[in-house]
């Protein structure tokens, strides 16, 4: 008896999910192809591997016996393809949110980890298609929900998050600002706020009523308009480099400290060695630099991390997020 792989593949993750919607999603196709794909297996084997109960899909007695050894059938297909190809194909990676420079904090453990080779990615949703479609292997940026099933996840930094306005604005000669000391101004965002989420949570976070859209043409761009209105503001991670524009200044904000955090996302599954000595990589720098700490009282995210182990006594470390 010959096994199809993609029949065998497409068990696994229905297996997996106990959901044929979310399973063919993790394989980008269609809830019909992969509903086939079973049904095609199951002729072949003479017996049924899923059976619906009262709380929806339930493998039978055989899918259960069966999807041990087929998990090990498809790792040993990907070793042999592994080993066909040679294992010295880069690690296909992408980013997004670029006006945050993301590359800054990647290129700090790219060394390390092995060839990198960089996408082209403009987004979280584009990004996480190309993931499920197998075109890169990982990425880089600021993580939210909704997040496919299919994607895993681990916090790689906290960054602190600065004010960037105008010199003419009043509050641009402060050491430091708190958020809400900005109710006056306007957010100044590059593009429409409902698809930045860090800015979006952040308005609505301290009440910043004043809100407009400008278009990212770059950083260059964005940041002359910021500096040309006294009343505009927006926000940048700290230790983004700031082009040389005439009448831009940069403050830190506090009370709480605004942090962005920076994760870095692949398919589960995904048996590429240089995942491994990326995510390494990136742990290691991250304890070195103290990039993960965290305080509640004193430091705001979004989505405050959760599923994450005991920090070491006396330090408020976060290790990493699951999704």
């Amino acid at each position: 008896m010959d096994l199809d792989l993609a029949q065998v593949r497409a068990f696994v993750r229905a297996a997996e999910e106990l959901h044929f919607g979310r399973a063919a999603g993790t394989l980008a196709i269609s809830q019909q192809a992969l509903s086939k794909r079973i049904a095609r297996l199951e002729s072949l084997l003479g017996t049924r591997l899923f059976q619906r109960g009262g709380n929806g899909m339930l493998l039978t007695e055989a899918g259960r016996r069966f999807l041990r050894p087929a998990r090990q059938t498809l790792a040993a297909a990907d070793a042999a393809v592994a080993a066909a190809i040679g294992t010295d194909r880069p690690l296909r990676v992408d980013v997004w949110g670029h006006l945050y420079a993301p590359m800054r904090t990647l290129a700090q453990v790219a060394g390390p980890a092995g060839n990198l080779e960089l996408g082209h990615g403009r987004d979280l949703p584009s990004v996480a298609a190309a993931l499920l479609h197998g075109d890169i292997d990982a990425a880089f940026g600021r993580v939210h929900p909704p997040l496919h099933a299919g994607l895993a996840h681990r916090l790689v930094r906290l960054e602190p998050v600065d004010a960037v306005l105008s010199t003419g604005h009043p509050l641009a000669a402060e050491p430091a600002l708190r958020p809400d000391q900005l109710c006056g101004s306007v957010l100044w965002a590059p593009g429409a706020l409902d698809r930045l989420d860090f800015l979006h949570q952040f308005a609505d976070r301290f009440d910043i009523q004043d809100r407009a859209a400008s278009i990212n043409l770059g950083p260059v761009h964005f940041l002359t308009e910021v500096a040309a209105d006294p009343r505009r503001f927006s926000l940048l991670p700290a230790d983004v480099p700031l082009p040389e524009i005439p009448g831009l200044a940069s403050v830190p904000l506090v009370d709480p400290t605004l942090l962005y955090a920076w994760s870095l996302l692949w398919r589960t599954g995904n048996g590429h060695p240089g995942l491994d000595g990326l995510t390494a990589a990136c742990a290691a720098e991250a304890g070195r630099s103290r990039w993960l700490e965290y305080d509640p009282t004193r430091d705001w995210l979004p989505e405050p991390p959760t599923n994450r182990p005991p920090p070491a006594p006396g330090t408020n470390a976060i290790e990493h997020t699951a999704p």
